[in-house]
């Protein structure tokens, strides 16, 4: 089991390695950003080039149809139901609709994730920002950030699709956001734990859109409302329909109360209950 185990160490050490070597050649490590596509080349001995990708000329339209309107002074949400109503893919990964989200845009400042946050689109290369670690009790990936210290940043002038002045443009209106709103208390010297997540109430995760199957999630302080309708726009969802937390609180527990609390009902769940309780 030691061996084993030091194998595996000295196998992901060297894996790692050898991705590094690729970022420092201005190679992809893994994964290939919205905005490029694969590029391949036969070699003279006949092999097959892997790690190269050149520049997507739709998508590249598309990136900078959004950097301009961020810095035109458009929301992400409204850039993102904006791209929505006119039929354009978003990209897909894992469980991905192909539907545009304001968090596909915006993303993360600090982690350098969302389309506004990816400095390759300027031509450089940064690798080694984040490091995904799995949670041995829940065996999800989690990822924490890397000190700047370990990044590791390559110039790819080739693969750059948005000018310097359009980037600056677009962070200097993010940190003119950061500043009027100071989500979660990020500014101050200490953030506040009680914005740092929102509460959970009743009915949190449980509701669902009738028209086209999204959460119901709260779309301010008191009422839920599809949030296909309020992130996407009208291409995904039509139902601007809301209703205040309270009401339909009031609502599941009268139906429980009414429709549930009887004795038929009772008695089948009890001989229910009793069936599975023997049968472990």
């Amino acid at each position: 089991g030691l061996v084993s185990a030091l194998y595996i160490k000295d196998i992901a050490q060297k894996t790692r390695r050898g991705l590094e070597g690729r970022v420092v050649a201005g190679k992809s490590a893994g994964g290939i950003s919205y905005g490029y596509r694969v590029k391949r080349e036969i070699r003279a001995d006949g092999t097959v080039t892997t790690g190269d990708r050149t520049i997507d000329p739709e998508e590249a339209e598309v990136i900078n149809r959004i950097f301009l309107d961020y810095a035109a002074g458009h929301s992400a949400r409204a850039i993102a139901s904006a791209l929505n109503a006119a039929g354009i893919t978003a990209p897909q990964s894992g469980k991905g609709t192909g539907t545009w989200n304001p968090s596909t845009i915006s993303g993360n400042v600090k982690r350098g994730t969302g389309i506004l946050n990816n400095e390759l689109y300027t031509g450089r290369l940064v690798w080694n920002r984040l490091t995904y670690d799995r949670n041995p009790d829940t065996g999800k990936r989690q990822s924490r950030q890397n000190p700047p210290s370990e990044w590791k940043i390559q110039n790819v002038p080739e693969l750059g699709i948005v000018d310097d002045l359009l980037w600056d443009r677009v962070k200097a209106r993010q940190e003119g956001v950061r500043q009027v709103m100071n989500p979660a208390g990020v500014l101050a010297e200490r953030p506040r734990p009680e914005r740092a997540r929102r509460p959970t109430y009743l009915l949190s995760g449980l509701l669902r859109c009738g028209c086209c199957g999204a959460s119901y999630t709260l779309i301010n302080k008191t009422r839920y409302g599809c949030a296909a309708a309020r992130n996407k726009g009208g291409a995904i969802c039509t139902n601007r329909a809301t209703i205040e937390r309270d009401d339909v609180e009031d609502r599941a527990l009268s139906g429980l109360k009414h429709r549930l609390l009887s004795p038929d009902l009772l008695e089948h769940f009890t001989e229910e209950y009793r069936k599975a309780f023997n049968a472990s």
